[in-house]
């Protein structure tokens, strides 16, 4: 039986947090009028990510083994998922689960609805470091020129959608690896699906899993999106 929305976190080696962010994300549930699920998807930890989940025997934990990137473990959550809107959040809660409202009145009006932390109204409570954020500007770039997409921050790691757009998206998406969003945000414009960025309030937060190799990596994945596309591989 479906529910209103559902909450797909992803999670690789969480024990510190993934505690407290559900404990987090709970209490906010509770406080709404909409029926929800949460839905942790351990990507292969190797912690006790998955012990600390099943202590909450309302969220419900799917495994994935062994571990195969954040784009896999999203894709996993989402198309277990439930809900009529299906929401994905980095463990961390970098983007604070208090944003939802917002999103589900602007999916009113959209298929898909992703956070910015670049557009005007946005709020950095705590700015990444100088290094990482020229590096996000490049790769920010990079994607736009290579897939024509428009968005300035494809890589916020909040992002809601409808079912079926849901559905469509994370069928055809071939990445598991970081560079996954990029690749949905392409397969949205490509179906003539409706993206809305809002502006949010983020916090960077100590212990990410992206390191500075990474982008350099992404972009290789970005150039393999074109690619697949232009070899038919999201038809």
């Amino acid at each position: 039986m479906g529910c209103d929305i559902s909450i797909v976190i992803p999670a690789y080696n969480e024990e510190v947090r993934i505690g407290a962010t559900l404990q987090h994300v709970r209490t906010f549930l509770k406080e709404q009028t909409w029926t929800s699920e949460i839905i942790v998807v351990d990507d292969g930890s190797k912690d006790k990510t998955a012990e600390i989940v099943n202590a909450f025997p309302e969220v419900k934990l799917v495994r994935q083994l062994p571990n195969k990137g954040k784009g896999a473990a999203v894709r996993k959550g989402m198309l277990a998922a439930s809900g009529a809107l299906r929401l994905f959040s980095d463990a961390d809660l970098s983007t604070p689960i208090e944003e939802l409202p917002r999103f589900i009145e602007a999916a009113k009006q959209a298929d898909i609805v992703i956070a910015s932390r670049e557009i005007p109204e946005a709020v950095l409570a705590v700015p990444q470091s100088l290094p990482r954020r020229v590096l996000g500007r490049l790769f920010s770039f990079s994607v736009r020129a290579i897939l024509w997409i428009p968005f300035i921050d494809t890589q916020c790691g909040f992002k809601l959608f409808t079912e079926k757009a849901a559905k469509t998206l994370f069928t055809l998406q071939r990445l598991d690896g970081f560079a996954f969003d990029v690749e949905l945000l392409f397969l949205a414009r490509k179906n003539g699906l409706r993206v809305k960025e809002l502006p949010v309030t983020w916090t960077n937060v100590a212990g990410s899993k992206v390191r500075w190799r990474d982008p350099f990596r992404m972009l290789g994945q970005v150039i393999k999106i074109r690619l697949n596309s232009w070899a038919g591989k999201y038809a």
